[in-house]
């Protein structure tokens, strides 16, 4: 059983990333396998990046071995959908207590598998290793073992500590784990040469649902999906694939290319957001199958299905492009949709002035620049205060983004539609980019963002009482010498400043000032009287205001 520090290691040396491809091996042993600096795992640290690569599998009991707060921060936190079992749900812990972490965890850790596996006997049980325990030595890959072989059924360590990295590292542990313990474990009741497997696609809203009926009508058989709907028993005979379409590289690129190592099962990388890249995909597909021995005519069904689909999409999308005519749209998100998401809108006629790229490779930059232009504005790490200023400054219409940056937008009053994991909507496929484009069109025109850049009715009136009541006093200040039945009008006055009453005449031969100075002519008090009298001219408006 390897190691976790020689599992990190590994994963940092990634043949298959590109960025590591292009350093010198003295470059990727000083680069990638540096300890993080503080604040580095911010975002998500490798426990969070393991479990929500690994928790859309339906049937399997997910244990979290560690304090409550581990579970409760991190369950239901990635918008999945299944069409089976309901298990993934549920929520599982150890809850280690300050007894625990004295004694150990270990007995702990034992007694929940014996209870999960009497109360709900899932398919598999995948433990989950955290920081505490990580830190005061529970072995968990001894403590599933002998609960394995005690109760006939896998239990799986997911070594995933939170301080060992950031997200994204938790996601290739969480796929190191299924290519030792899981993957090849087991065989298919037949194998047809349509088989693939889809990596690094999660089913967020059901997604992987709108491209579906696409493959079967082409006779394509899902062979496992890794981990969206994806079921125990596919993903432990996923290696009798013929072919593999990997959708999030940055996620699961390790799984990929060791699957294509040891069973020879060849991938590519490709996208299923817009009616282009989604025609691509499905001849890619089409195309490895013909390779690993498909029949030719396959191509040909697809080529007709793609014909098909895509004109029915065209049409359906070209009643937005005059809505859309001159948006601007900043896209902060990462990785694989940093790109696809950028050929989806583009489709639809909407202009991109920016696209984060925090989380996207260097392919995935590539692909910008050939979407975008050269030129393109690539944005590394925008802070809430810069999204806010470029929001403010109307340099776009709308941003797409998680959850994490739509308070940013919506205090810009401005249009904002999530398109991470917590969506609420598909985006997926030919249907999916009719949604998306509705989605936009009903987030641009909402009359709220007209309402809520318009200044408040209170505000309007209190600066044109303020105007009025100053405009007045200036007048009277010039011209003190005023008619004798009007000097009993009492008016607004600001902090600070006297009133001007009865007596004005008082004040004519002493100057045309308020305060201080004139305390010994008159009645005033020198203080703000909180407008006991309104002027008869503003007596309407106020009386309005009030109501």
């Amino acid at each position: 059983m390897t190691s976790l520090p020689t599992t990190i290691h590994d994963v940092f040396n990634e043949p298959g990333c590109a960025k590591n491809a292009s350093k010198s091996k003295v470059e990727r042993k000083n680069g990638c396998t540096k300890q993080l600096k503080p604040g580095g795992a911010a975002g998500g640290c490798a426990f969070d990046g393991a479990k929500v690569a690994l928790q859309p599998f339906t049937d399997v009991a997910h244990l979290v071995h560690g304090p409550i707060a581990c579970e409760g921060n991190s369950w239901d936190n990635r918008g999945s959908v299944s069409s089976g079992s309901d298990l993934w749900r549920r929520s599982f812990t150890t809850d280690m207590s300050e007894t625990d972490i004295v004694f150990g965890g270990e007995k702990r850790l034992y007694r929940a598998v014996k209870e999960i596996t009497e109360k709900y006997d899932p398919q598999a049980i995948f433990v989950y290793q955290t920081c505490v325990p990580a830190m005061i030595g529970d072995d968990i890959d001894m403590v599933c073992k002998a609960a394995s072989a005690k109760f006939g059924k896998p239990v799986i360590p997911i070594n995933s500590p939170g301080f060992v990295g950031s997200k994204n590292l938790g996601n290739k542990l969480a796929g190191e784990a299924l290519l030792e313990h899981v993957i090849g474990t087991g065989e298919p009741d037949y194998t047809t040469p349509y088989d693939v497997n889809i990596i690094g696609e999660y089913n967020l809203s059901g997604e992987l649902w709108q491209v579906k009926p696409l493959l079967d009508e082409l006779g394509i058989r899902i062979l496992s999906c890794i981990s969206g709907d994806g079921k125990y028993r596919e993903v432990a005979y996923s290696h009798r694939a013929k072919a593999a379409m990997m959708v999030c590289s940055r996620a699961m690129i390790n799984v990929a290319r060791k699957m294509r190592q040891r069973y020879g099962i060849p991938f590519f990388e490709g996208s299923f957001y817009g009616i282009e890249d989604t025609s691509d995909s499905l001849r890619q597909i089409a195309r490895m199958l013909i390779e690993s021995g498909a029949p030719a005519e396959l191509m040909e069904r697809t080529q007709a299905l793609i014909a098909r689909e895509e004109t029915k999409a065209w049409a359906a999308i070209e009643r937005f492009k005059p809505r859309f005519a001159g948006k601007r749209v900043v896209l902060i998100t990462g990785g694989v949709k940093s790109w696809s998401m950028v050929a989806a809108l583009q489709e639809a006629g909407l202009e991109i002035v920016g696209t984060s790229v925090k989380k996207s490779t260097k392919k995935d930059k590539e692909r910008i620049k050939e979407l975008m232009g050269q030129d393109a504005h690539m944005i590394e790490d925008m802070s809430p205060r810069e999204i806010y200023k470029m929001l403010k400054d109307a340099k776009a219409d709308i941003m797409l983004s998680g959850g994490k940056s739509q308070f940013v937008a919506l205090k810009a009053a401005m249009p904002w539609l999530d398109i991470n994991q917590e969506r609420c909507h598909a985006y997926m496929g030919y249907v999916g980019i009719l949604k998306l484009m509705e989605e936009i069109e009903k987030a641009l025109y909402n009359p709220i963002w007209d309402q809520l850049r318009q200044a408040a009715p209170w505000d309007e009136f209190d600066r044109n009482l303020q105007a009025r009541t100053a405009a007045q006093m200036h007048a009277q200040a010039a011209d003190p010498v005023r008619d004798p039945s009007r000097n009993s009008v009492r008016t607004i006055s600001f902090s600070n400043q006297a009133e001007a009453s009865e007596g004005e005449s008082a004040i004519a031969p002493h100057g045309p000032k308020l305060g201080e100075p004139t305390k010994p002519f008159t009645s005033s008090s020198g203080r703000c009287i909180a407008c006991k009298d309104i002027p008869s001219d503003l007596q309407p408006a106020a009386l309005q205001a009030a109501e």
